[in-house]
């Protein structure tokens, strides 16, 4: 792991080194779509405005106007997407959807097609797509990107500006697919990766997104449930709206994405009661040994702290190293990488990555 200039990446979003191609990789040049939400909408236009080919497709075809107006080739039938035989298939649809979506793509997915996801569980999609007989080309993927809204006039290229994918990969995961998929995210997209296994992620995701949603709506159901709400509500101000603010995303939405990683869920919040409650009890009890647990409960945090203090101070410098990715070991590799905070920015050959020290506490 030696350390290298960044000299790859322009003010405008783009790229001013070599394609993958001339760099001995796979390219992801067509790609196909399916289901134009805020996520699949998003990147579908964020590909086409980077000079991707893009062909989609929505379970209902209200966005196809303004998806054509844009660039994007939409088709009838989700079939019709697994004929053209892209570079890479996306499902962009709830994961309810998922098991039907694949049924109908999978008699006629080409084989040069490697199929991967959006979903923001990894171990549920995975157990999906080997019951339909397509574990052999799949690799799975979750953007780190969202927002409250859904639907495609929410939808915006911009929603991917700087944004981290976790990349999900098993034993059996082909490299060459790896990197198909590695190309649209990082070229194609102009994002960052890290590579997990499904486990590592689903317990991950549980702690920064799925557990908060829970959390979240707790407090908003606090408020709805308080005699005085009404002045509360009139006192509420930055705090109350940062902590809310994933409150506001349609329920059933929220509720169908913490059911599916339940089990994981489920631990943390158990976990997180037992601290509050213990918390409750230092604020209860009083006495010296209550103030010593109590500064113990808000220092705890300070590493976290510190890191966000680092990254409002705008003098960050993300340090690149070059990681070398060997031919059996390549996934430990790459899951070591992520564990060190680091972030795969591109691929300067077949077992070169280059990544950027990003989220080390």
């Amino acid at each position: 792991m030696t350390n290298v200039a960044n000299d790859t990446n322009t003010s405008d979003g783009g790229v001013n080194h070599v394609n993958a191609g001339d760099r001995g990789l796979p390219e992801a040049n067509v790609i196909a779509v399916a289901g134009l939400g805020l996520i699949g909408g998003s990147l579908a236009r964020r590909l086409v405005a980077r000079g991707r080919k893009v062909i989609a497709w929505n379970h209902r075809p209200h966005p196809y106007g303004q998806a054509r107006a844009a660039g994007i080739n939409c088709v009838e039938r989700i079939e019709d997407l697994a004929l053209a035989k892209p570079d890479v298939l996306v499902l962009c649809t709830p994961l309810k959807a998922m098991p039907q979506a694949l049924a109908s793509i999978a008699p006629v997915l080409d084989p040069h097609t490697t199929l991967t996801d959006v979903g923001s569980v990894k171990g549920q999609v995975r157990d999906e797509v080997e019951a339909a007989g397509l574990g052999a080309c799949y690799v799975g993927a979750h953007p780190m990107a969202g927002s409250e809204f859904s639907g495609y006039d929410a939808s915006s290229p911009d929603l991917y500006d700087d944004a981290l994918w976790a990349v999900t990969v098993d034993a059996d995961t082909d490299y060459e697919r790896f990197l198909t998929v590695a190309d649209m995210i990082c070229e194609g997209v102009g994002d960052r990766i890290i590579v997990l296994d499904d486990e590592t992620h689903d317990q991950a995701a549980a702690m920064i997104s799925h557990m908060p949603h829970v959390v979240s709506t707790a407090l908003a159901n606090e408020l709805t449930d308080m005699p005085a709400r009404n002045i509360a509500q009139a006192l509420a101000a930055g705090c109350w709206r940062d902590m809310t603010r994933v409150a506001l995303t349609d329920p059933d939405r929220t509720r169908a994405m913490v059911e599916e990683d339940a089990a994981n869920v489920a631990e943390l919040l158990r976990h997180m009661s037992r601290r509050l409650s213990d918390m409750a009890g230092l604020l209860e009890s009083g006495g010296d040994a209550a103030a010593s647990g109590i500064r113990g409960f808000f220092s705890t945090a300070q590493p976290y702290r510190d890191f966000k203090a680092r990254q409002r101070s705008g003098d960050v410098v993300h340090d690149e190293v070059r990681l070398s990715l060997g031919e059996g070991t390549w996934r430990e590799d790459l899951l070591a990488s992520a564990k060190r905070g680091e972030h795969v920015i591109r691929f300067d050959g077949r077992r070169t990555a280059v990544a950027q020290v990003r989220t080390a506490l």
